[in-house]
């Protein structure tokens, strides 16, 4: 095992190149596969390695349910220093789950008791969009069976015809294409290794692209999508914004001036000689030797583990 179980907790330092790479040059709709792809992979490599780290430290502990020969000195020499790795890596673990169970319980939660406020509400109906009467100026896509648009009147009072349908045609894009479960995978991969953090604000600056692009697409104006981020960025209070595919979310003056130019190729793998293509193949060679370093840590931990349990 040596070293290379620590080679996936370190691997994900390269996600901040990545993730600048990506927003700039690929498509949206390819970024934020891309780099939901890459966080998934990068944390599920990472806290496997954690899980072999804690194997190692807890067969170390007085009165451990596991078998004798786990904590021999063949298995111990298997993890370098494995005295305070293997122990931290019990903190650490323990740490990571209790991240992981709150970014879920907080999401569900947020779901649930907004609609249950929507059913409750004289806004309830049977659209799609549920019209909130509230001066704040908001619009976010809530997930669900059905999903549901929710926008307040402040925020309709805010835009023009044209700008409201590009702001229903962006929420039907983030619903259409499940970004909730994009954003919620990347939020865990980053609780999972806090070196995948900076993916989260570039997969949402990535979704709301994506959703941007959508909109345009459906009213057939650029100029009008931008214009309807950009008056909604100005009168929304960052505070109302959910944690959820908002209307105001992301950085909004490089979506706005993102809709100004053309949006890059939709290639499946742009060219390799490419600033996209460069990240595409950083992110490929990064979770692959990720991916193999765990894969080589588990399988020498497994070897050594049979060799020293008795039959």
């Amino acid at each position: 095992m040596g070293v290379f179980v620590f080679l996936p907790l370190v691997l994900p330092l390269t996600a901040l190149p990545i993730a600048r790479l990506a927003e700039r040059h690929l498509h949206p709709r390819r970024a934020a596969r891309l780099l939901t792809t890459v966080a998934v992979i990068l944390a599920s490599c990472s806290t496997l390695c954690l899980g072999l780290l804690v194997v190692v430290g807890t067969a170390q502990l007085p009165g451990n349910p596991l078998p004798d020969g786990w904590s021999d000195p063949e298995v111990r020499e298997a993890v370098p220093h494995d005295q305070f790795f293997g122990k931290a890596a019990i903190v650490a673990l323990l740490v990571v789950a209790t991240a992981c169970a709150c970014a879920v319980v907080r999401h569900h939660r947020f779901r649930v008791l907004a609609h249950r406020a929507l059913d409750s509400s004289p806004a309830r109906s049977e659209s799609e969009v549920a019209v909130l009467r509230d001066t704040s100026p908001y619009a976010y896509a809530l997930p669900g069976a059905p999903g549901r648009i929710v926008v307040s009147t402040g925020m309709l009072a805010c835009l023009d015809p044209a700008e409201r349908e590009a702001l229903f045609a962006h929420e039907r894009a983030h619903l259409a294409a499940r970004h909730h479960r994009l954003l919620l995978a990347v939020r865990l991969a980053g609780r999972a290794n806090p070196l995948l953090r900076p993916l989260m604000s570039a997969l949402t600056y990535s979704t709301e692209r994506w959703a941007d692009e959508e909109a345009a697409r459906v009213t057939g104006d650029r100029r009008t999508t931008a214009r309807a981020v950009g008056k909604a960025a100005l009168v929304s209070r960052r505070s109302s914004v959910p944690p959820l595919p908002a209307f105001a979310a992301g950085p909004v003056p490089r979506r706005v001036a993102a809709l100004l130019v053309p949006v890059p190729p939709d290639r499946r793998w742009p060219p390799a000689l490419t600033p996209a293509g460069l990240a595409a193949y950083v992110a490929a060679a990064g979770t692959a030797l990720s991916a193999l370093s765990a894969l080589n840590a588990a399988i020498a931990l497994f070897l050594v583990l049979k060799a020293a349990t008795p039959l």
